[in-house]
């Protein structure tokens, strides 16, 4: 690896016969960070991490992995990715899963990789097949992460897990992404779980980036207000991401530069969920108006 950033995009864009999925998206994947992908259904999560892995090729811009172009003749050996479907042979053992990883990529580790099942406690003779959700997530996430990857891209992993198993999971990625210096691109719609476990975001709505950066920095320049029904608004319209009214009360995300004295509001900071949602909603609105 290089002292390159994992991704580099510039006017990054990728159009199928149905329409744009991707576009105009310029951004920077910084090393060494959990990265919260977030956006909804459609908004080109799932074509950016082809892209990162070269299974896509783009249709205008450029982007670079480790200061290298995705080539589309296999991914770079220092990226893993790890899809929902969890690809796996129902039929082999763990043992001769993490036999197959060690003959198809030549940074394989193999001690690190019976480590991270050994500590999963994931018997190595039982069959694939035979195993839980959970002890399926652990042995894929071993095949990924035995390869030593300096990038590893997750779309979806936690999916089909109960909370409890996706807890373990989640505290294994950050474990070993702070231990091994790994960038984690974790790709999810449960928000709540991202809450206090990435430190990165990059936000993508309709196919463009609304909002990239690191978590606390974007937090601590946003303010949620909270005021009673009807009170007039304290920033100008134009200045409110996102409002939500009720008979109960309104809060509005704004950013932290746009507010000046709040008589009768109560400011609070947002959390990671408060500000993707507010910039999810504000996106759908400006296109629907």
């Amino acid at each position: 690896m290089t002292n390159q950033p994992p991704v580099l995009a510039d006017g990054l864009g990728k159009n199928y016969r149905r329409g744009w999925a991707l576009r105009d998206c310029s951004t920077e994947i910084p090393g060494n960070r959990v990265v919260a992908l977030v956006g909804p259904n459609g908004a080109g999560k799932s074509t950016l991490m082809g892209l990162i892995t070269g299974l896509t090729r783009p249709s205008t811009g450029t982007i670079s992995v480790f200061g290298d172009t995705p080539h589309g003749k296999g991914m770079h050996p220092a990226v893993a990715f790890l899809a929902q479907q969890k690809p796996l042979y129902a039929q082999f053992t763990v043992a001769e899963t993490l036999q197959l990883g060690k003959h198809a990529n030549p940074t394989w580790d193999q001690s690190y990789a019976e480590d991270l099942v050994s500590r999963a406690q994931v018997p190595m003779s039982a069959k694939v097949g035979t195993l839980s959700g959970g002890q399926r997530t652990r042995v894929a996430l071993a095949l990924a992460l035995g390869k030593r990857p300096g990038l590893l891209l997750l779309d979806e992993p936690l999916a089909d897990l109960d909370p409890i198993a996706r807890q373990a999971v989640l505290g294994t990625l950050v474990e070993e992404s702070r231990r091994e210096g790994i960038t984690v691109v974790l790709s999810s719609h449960v928000l709540a779980e991202l809450e206090g476990v990435c430190d990165h975001l990059l936000l993508l709505v309709g196919g463009r980036v609304r909002l990239s950066g690191d978590v606390d920095h974007l937090l601590n320049g946003h303010v949620v207000l909270a005021g009673p029904p009807g009170h007039p608004e304290p920033v100008p319209r134009a200045a409110v991401i996102d409002a939500q009214r009720g008979v109960n009360g309104q809060h509005l995300l704004v950013p932290a530069n746009a507010i000046g004295t709040t008589p009768g509001w109560r400011r609070f900071r947002p959390t990671l969920g408060h500000l993707a949602l507010g910039y999810m909603r504000g996106a759908s609105s400006e296109v629907a108006a």
